[in-house]
């Protein structure tokens, strides 16, 4: 006989996510109230790293670090896939080459394609 899943077995979940909000809701409260509040110009001025903020945050600057970045993960993530057909090539048999093959192929000429396009040059 399979047990049934009703809305009363699920009580006990959410009666925990609400303890945990209630109790996230309830520090964040308590030490915004009891906390101290001095705010000096020093406090307020940006800091990163110990070294002094110059000029705008908000000014423009070449897209080539995002693309490159992205491109980077793409291509990493796609990496990813081959750790398990390494693992286990043996038993895929020559089926399992020929399609880590045509994936390869595939991950190629997407690289060329990003080559050509340019997207990796730095002017």
């Amino acid at each position: 006989m399979e047990a049934q899943s009703t809305a009363v077995n699920y009580l006990p979940i959410i009666f925990q996510i609400l303890v945990a909000l209630g109790f996230v809701l309830f520090t964040m409260f308590l030490t915004h109230m009891i906390g101290p509040k001095r705010k000096t110009k020093d406090k307020l001025v940006s800091f990163e790293s110990g070294i002094e903020s110059i000029g705008n945050a908000r000014q423009p600057f070449s897209i080539k670090y995002f693309l490159v970045a992205i491109l980077f993960v793409l291509f990493d993530v796609e990496v990813i896939f081959m750790y398990p057909w390494a693992v286990n090539f043996r038993d895929f048999g020559v089926n399992g080459l020929i399609e880590m093959f045509i994936f390869i192929g595939t991950l190629l000429l997407g690289f060329i394609y990003i080559i050509k396009k340019g997207a990796l040059d730095w002017e």
